[in-house]
């Protein structure tokens, strides 16, 4: 089995990923490539950075390219494990290549604004938005129509399953437990 999760930022998808990985399952994340590269370009791993060097390679490389380097780590690991969760897949492109895998189920995570909002100031990440109508802004950009940008919204509507992450984190673990029975 092969999850890929997608959601907006702060909807709990490191969250279900850190539970995946409790139960064994083998964890990547497209956002690893780019950090990969940011350190050897030595950039400070900040959100926006982040952002503009993903589209950068997207472009440059093409827009499934990261999802291919994933696939590439997948290969390697199949005869080690079946389970996978794949974090951070923020663009339809992403989301296609993954899908090219036998067992993958593209899993979106949601929850509502003003509570990821909250959680996004209580983690407190460097370049992070400091108010609501900031991070309002930061998603708008976050889905920008364009090949080699974040496509979230567009990525989230291939989402075979959506899990609503508004509760406790006992909650979702629960949850995740009943889409991990439902997907066997």
């Amino acid at each position: 089995m092969i999850i890929g999760l997608t959601g907006k930022n702060a909807s709990g998808k490191g969250e279900v990923a850190i539970y995946l990985k409790e139960k064994h399952f083998i964890y990547y994340s497209l956002s690893d490539t780019i950090r990969e590269e940011a350190t050897k370009r030595k950039l400070e791993h900040s959100r926006n950075n982040l952002i503009k060097l993903g589209n950068e390679l997207r472009k440059d490389k093409g827009p499934d390219y990261l999802a291919k380097q994933i696939n590439k780590k997948i290969k390697q690991q199949l005869s080690k494990s079946q389970n996978f969760v794949i974090d951070s897949i923020r663009s339809p492109f992403e989301a296609k290549e993954l899908m090219k895998n036998n067992g993958f189920v593209l899993v979106g995570i949601d929850a509502p604004i003003k509570l990821r909002f909250k959680r996004l100031r209580e983690r407190n990440r460097v370049g992070d938005a400091k108010t609501l109508e900031d991070f309002k802004k930061q998603e708008q950009r976050e889905n920008l129509k364009s090949d080699t940008n974040q496509q979230l919204d567009a990525t989230f509507g291939l989402a075979k399953k959506v899990v609503v992450n508004d509760g406790t984190l006992e909650e979702l673990h629960k949850k995740m437990d009943r889409l991990l029975m439902e997907l066997k």
